[in-house]
């Protein structure tokens, strides 16, 4: 066997715009942490995360210390250097940008912030929010940072810079969807940075691959300049019209989405079209898609801690103790049988105190990709057909027509449903511990983690059968249907409805089997193994 071929990943560099805890937008903060962490306790790995340091992030109050770089010429002096430079030329201009950077070790991870002027002055992860739209109102509330691409190539270039600054050459550089997925097409085609990186392998993870998420730019001679590539390279990695950085990645690192079936979905479905036929580019390009399902740490959702999580009561779905749940449900109805001062919520609709009636919860963005326009939709259909023996509580925000939508729902919803608009992160964990029912109706979703955290509340998810969703076995673990159409999610919701009613006894069956099914299969000292593995490939 090639010596190469024995090597095991030992030392790591997450490189990623989201790291839970200090700054997230989406699923990807949650698998980069957990990922991270499994590795370093239960891999014995040496792993190291680089992110931004966003205008919202307070550093020094976060815990973290300044790190000083090593500069020969000014440790002569005794004096400690805290930055360096990074090219990040324009077309037919060269410039420079100063990164200083901030370090923390946290649950045996390194965690670098990358402190520049560009990062700063960002106050959203991915978009630009109220208070910067009122202080320039080209800066739309929820629109897209205008330099998005100059953000990603900097945390790239920045990244890779500082590796060598700290003399530390991992072994595997995980990048984490299209804002790092240049990195591994610089590494090995720019002079400098190939020959140190010789024996450094390239992992890109694809959390999603729909259209708005590849972080395409279309001038192509700025993506020449700014990333420093070849024009042949550049060339290469052009998919419609645009420099694609997961197609720019193919050849240079082994690729993986978040979910064996996603995967497929992505490269021998019809369901690619969502994505632009991007799966189906990069398989005639040679690269064939690993799919390795998230997992999750059962101990952060755990509802036996119920003051670390903030809930009124605890409980056990996994033992069947589930008095502390219906404490939960009943302290969250109270609260919201009328409309009150929610922290950074604001409340529409209320529900009755009725704590025997099921009670339907979504938590997420409400967008069309997420299915609430086909949840709208099937509670209009429930309610024409007299079914009215339930109630529905969503927590999210997201496209204006349909929290429109949504507010003159609650206002003739007679105290069955309530639309909590914004997002808390507490009250989130009492949504999930007080529900019955966990909707998930999206349209398509890679992994999705909300099915994960729901069962580990004993909230049963009712999820369209697409993507990685597929993981919720219907009648076992949840309620899985095919179409996605509010005929076929209401006709789910009834099922749900009907064993609530007729078999309370097989439902708490259902969530202790959700419980042990996770803990079998789905935590991330297990999915962790697949990672090595894909890591032995990269290195390879």
């Amino acid at each position: 066997m090639n010596p190469l071929e024995e090597r095991r990943a030992q030392r790591i560099l997450m490189v990623s715009r989201e790291y839970e805890g200090l700054a997230g937008a989406g699923g990807v903060k949650d698998v980069c942490r957990q990922l991270a962490e499994a590795l370093a306790q239960h891999g014995g790995c040496d792993v190291r995360a680089a992110l931004p340091l966003y205008g919202f992030m307070d550093a020094a109050a976060l815990g973290f210390e300044r790190l000083p770089l090593p500069c020969p010429c000014r440790e002569a002096a005794g004096t400690p250097t805290f930055s360096f430079e990074v090219d990040m030329n324009y077309p037919g201009r060269e410039r420079r940008e100063e990164v200083s950077v901030w370090q923390r070790q946290i649950r045996g991870v390194t965690v670098y912030l990358l402190d520049s002027k560009r990062f700063a002055e960002k106050h959203g992860v991915y978009t630009y929010t109220a208070e910067e739209e009122a202080q320039k109102s080209w800066q739309q509330a929820g629109a897209g940072h205008f330099d998005y691409f100059a953000m990603n190539i900097l945390l790239q270039k920045a990244a890779l810079e500082l590796l060598i600054l700290l003399d530390f050459r991992p072994d595997i550089i995980h990048c984490h969807d299209g804002h790092a997925a240049v990195l591994p097409a610089m590494m090995r085609e720019n002079e400098g940075w190939r020959h140190w990186f010789c024996r450094t392998g390239a992992a890109v993870t694809i959390h999603n691959a729909g259209m708005g998420y590849h972080q395409e730019v279309a001038d192509i001679e700025f993506a020449e300049a700014v990333t420093g590539l070849p024009p042949s390279v550049v060339r290469s990695g052009i998919f419609n019209s645009c420099f694609d950085p997961f197609a720019a990645a193919a050849g240079y690192a082994v690729m993986n989405t978040v979910s064996e079936n996603y995967a497929r979905e992505l490269q021998k479905s019809e369901e690619d079209s969502r994505t632009g036929w991007l799966g189906h580019h990069l398989l005639r390009k040679g690269v064939t898609l690993a799919g390795i399902t998230n997992g999750i740490c059962p101990e952060d959702f755990n509802p036996r801690e119920a003051e670390k999580l903030g809930l009124d009561a605890a409980f056990d779905p996994a033992s069947g103790e589930l008095h502390g749940k219906r404490v939960c449900k009943e302290r969250l109805l109270a609260a919201c049988g009328e409309e009150q001062n929610w922290e950074k919520v604001t409340q529409h609709g209320s529900l009755r105190f009725e704590p025997d009636l099921p009670l339907f919860t979504f938590i997420g963005r409400l967008t069309a990709q997420k299915g609430v326009d086909v949840l709208l939709k099937a509670l209009i259909l429930l309610a024409a057909t007299g079914e009215t023996g339930f109630q529905t509580l969503i927590l999210g925000s997201g496209e204006k027509y349909l929290e429109e939508h949504l507010k003159e729902m609650t206002a003739a919803g007679g105290g069955r449903l309530c639309f909590l608009q914004g997002y808390a992160p507490a009250l989130a964990n009492r949504i999930y511990a007080a529900g019955d029912f966990f909707l998930i109706p999206s349209l398509y979703e890679p992994c999705g983690l909300t099915d994960y955290i729901a069962q580990l509340f004993g909230n049963l998810p009712v999820a369209h059968h697409v993507g990685g969703l597929v993981k919720v076995l219907d009648g076992e673990t949840g309620f899985a249907y095919q179409e996605h159409a509010p005929e076929a999610l209401a006709a789910a919701m009834q099922q749900a409805l009907g064993l609530h009613r007729s078999d309370p006894a097989r439902l708490d069956a259902m969530r202790r089997a959700a419980v042990a099914r996770i803990h079998e299969r789905h935590t991330w000292e297990r999915v962790m193994q697949d990672y090595l593995a894909l890591y032995r490939q990269a290195m390879r």
